[in-house]
């Protein structure tokens, strides 16, 4: 599995290496993509077995081969990986040419941090002949060295009364959310640093690397202090709706350039934008959705808050959900629900026709009351949804009422 070679010379296995071995049994191209230094480039190199070559464009000399001669680079018989390829988008369509002549699976291996470019080249040049893969930042159980992410999957295929044994099956140790929250899932904060001082300097740097070099690479932003702006105000508004008007506000900026920037940033694969759940899936498209980001250790740096709080316990929840969906074979989708008269549920999963309720707290101790949402949720969609799970901070499995259960938040993800 993806082994990230570190301070410790630590192996951390990745769930979706699983995934991404199959999609290179099946189709002649595999773009993996994602933000910055979650781990793409030591995922793809451990698909690099003797038989193929591994060639990455932060090589200067490989970039000029690239850029001179593109048939040298990716021809002949063997498989190749290429790692950063948004870097000269033009390969792409030498690599278009080299799989019509001859249509093998696993010839091409792409990787790349989101890039606005790179994505509209890929679904010009390679419709048809690549599969897409997201790497999001690792996951908690990632992070201990177990090689997935949480137990979703098996409280989706498990009869409700069972979700207690399923969940202690796994001898969960209880963890402190607080810190988890801090070193986020990066790999290098993550796995590889312990002082709180270290984290922060590598976070900063992660973010001007992000806005003097891979901003440029994606788009033209006239002013980068805005933009900085515009990144801490959205990680100040965590969990929350969308309004972009009351962001532009915040900022000092118009509401286009704040819809772009925040495009840009969800481009990057930083910010997440959560849609409602509803079950006409035009509504999904037009309501407003729930901001949150790819990493919750560098959104609790921009914002500059001391201590974490429940949004940010939400999306430490979130970014294990995005993982195990992007790296399932089956579709699943990551909603919230909210309606008019002020009934909410955090997250909802909808997988196989199934739809799970999820509630997030922060207590220590779980309450009936705590329930209202998850229950309203079941009420409304009784023909579909699953028991409710109020995910907590907390050390007891209890059934709070005979349609909720409350589980630790650690015992999942």
């Amino acid at each position: 599995m993806d082994n990230i070679q570190g301070m410790n010379d630590m192996q951390v296995p990745r769930y979706a290496y699983a995934l991404l071995a199959k999609r290179l049994s099946l189709m002649p191209v595999v773009v993996l993509t994602g933000a910055r230094q979650t781990g793409k480039t030591t995922l793809a190199r451990t698909m690099n077995t003797g038989e193929r070559r591994f060639h990455s464009l932060d090589d200067l000399d490989v970039l000029d081969l690239a850029q001179r001669d593109p048939q040298a680079l990716v021809g002949g018989a063997q498989p190749v990986t290429l790692d950063e390829v948004q870097r000269e988008p033009r390969l792409l369509s030498t690599i278009k040419r080299v799989v019509d002549r001859q249509r093998r699976s696993g010839q091409f291996l792409l990787t790349g941090s989101a890039n606005l470019l790179l994505m509209r080249k890929v679904s010009e040049s390679l419709a048809g002949r690549a599969s897409y893969l997201t790497l999001w930042p690792m996951t908690g159980h990632e992070q201990r060295g177990r090689g997935r992410c949480g137990l979703w999957e098996e409280l989706l295929a498990a009869d409700e009364k069972a979700w207690i044994n399923v969940l202690g099956a796994q001898d969960p140790e209880p963890e402190d959310w607080h810190e988890r929250v801090r070193t986020g899932g990066f790999p290098v904060p993550a796995v590889h640093m312990n002082r709180a001082e270290d984290r922060a300097v590598w976070f900063e740097g992660y973010v001007r690397t992000y806005l003097e070099r891979d901003l440029r690479e994606l788009s033209s932003v006239a002013s980068l202090p805005d933009f900085r702006r515009l990144m801490r105000a959205a990680a100040l508004r965590l969990g929350g709706l969308t309004n972009q008007t009351e962001l532009g506000r915040d900022v000092g900026l118009p509401q286009p350039t704040v819809h772009r920037y925040l495009n840009l940033l969800e481009t990057s694969y930083l910010l997440v934008r959560v849609p409602p759940y509803a079950v006409n899936r035009t509504k999904r498209l037009v309501k407003s959705p729930k901001l949150y980001w790819g990493d919750v250790g560098l959104a609790l740096h921009l914002a500059g808050d001391p201590e974490p709080d429940g949004t940010h316990l939400e999306n430490l929840v979130l970014q294990d959900l995005l993982a195990w969906r992007d790296a399932r074979e089956g579709r699943a989708e990551i909603l919230f629900w909210r309606t008019s008269a002020g009934q909410e549920v955090d997250f909802v999963i909808e997988a196989g026709g199934q739809l799970l309720p999820l509630e997030v707290k922060t207590s220590s101790r779980a309450r009936a009351q705590d329930t209202a949402g998850l229950r309203a949720f079941r009420a409304e969609y009784r023909d579909t949804a699953r028991a409710g799970l109020l995910l907590y901070a907390g050390e007891e499995f209890e059934w709070l009422t005979h349609d909720v259960l409350a589980v630790p938040w650690w015992a999942v993800c």
